[in-house]
């Protein structure tokens, strides 16, 4: 007889998807968002998602820009 994958499974890992709720913060990441977990000494300074922004645009427009190293090239050569 062949096992199942449940079989295979441990007990810990079988889930009783009857009882399983909807992600709540799944709908709140748009299309190209990046999901960011803040350690707790952060999220305790920074309460809303609008804050971690403010804080790190505003740290951008300090940092300076990179410079490329190369000049463009002509086509006339």
């Amino acid at each position: 007889m062949r096992n199942t994958a449940a079989d295979d499974l441990r007990p810990e890992y079988l889930l009783d998807y009857s009882t399983a709720k909807p992600n709540r913060f799944a709908g709140l990441a748009g299309t190209g968002s990046v999901v960011v977990v803040l350690d707790d000494d952060i999220a305790e300074v920074f309460r809303t998602p609008e804050e971690v922004k403010a804080v790190l645009r505003a740290l951008i427009r300090s940092m300076p820009r990179p410079r490329s190293g190369r000049r463009k090239q002509s086509a006339t050569r």
